[in-house]
């Protein structure tokens, strides 16, 4: 079975297990206080290595919470972060993040055509699926399935998480679907996507 059939397979699985119960944006918003330093007041964050939360799917924030806390997904910082936290902690946070407004950044012009490509029509000689297909037309990801939002993330850490699913590094993504899609692309193919997805909002108005 190709890669973009267990993908379509995939999201219709995740995406019939419906959202997760809504959190409570106010008490999210109390919690985030622990947040701000890395991620902003608003979910912004200015370090290009550290993810944009603003805007993300409440779904994919709490599942991420959750395997930070569980070390499904490994990262000191997070883990220590999470360590207090409580189910509904986790959907509170997850809550206020996703009604906050992203901030978009802007794509290298040099490596927008390929990153397009690759974003909308993969790499079929290489057998890497169109990130389309899960993150949809304009980024903005299936919120019900719980695949991110791509759009206006910071290039640098969409290439950088790219690159530890590539490399084994990072291994929570279900039925390995990302993994499977960047194992065999180059260094090269991962900036230009990445740098694309961090201005695809500006270059889709």
């Amino acid at each position: 079975m190709k890669i973009w059939q267990r993908l379509a397979i995939a999201s219709v699985v995740l995406g019939a297990a419906g959202l997760a119960h809504a959190g409570d944006v106010s008490r999210g918003q109390e919690l985030s206080s622990t947040c701000v330093a890395c991620h902003g007041a608003d979910g912004n964050s200015t370090n290009p290595e550290w993810p944009k939360l603003a805007g993300q799917g409440e779904r994919y924030l709490f599942e991420q919470l959750v395997a930070y806390k569980e070390g499904t997904r490994q990262n000191a910082l997070m883990a220590g972060q999470v360590a207090d936290l409580d189910e509904q902690d986790m959907r509170d946070l997850a809550a206020f993040y996703a009604a906050q407004t992203p901030e978009i950044g802007a794509a290298h012009e040099d490596l927008a055509e390929l990153g397009e490509s690759i974003y909308r029509g993969g790499i079929p000689d290489k057998n890497v699926a169109a990130c389309i297909a899960c993150h949809g037309p304009a980024g903005e990801g299936i919120a019900s399935a719980g695949f991110p939002r791509l759009a206006g993330q910071h290039a640098t850490y969409t290439a950088l998480e790219l690159q530890k699913y590539r490399d084994g590094e990072r291994d929570n993504d279900p039925n390995r679907m990302m993994r499977d899609v960047a194992r065999n692309m180059s260094d090269e193919e991962i900036e230009a996507v990445a740098s694309y997805l961090e201005g695809l909002y500006r270059r889709e108005r």
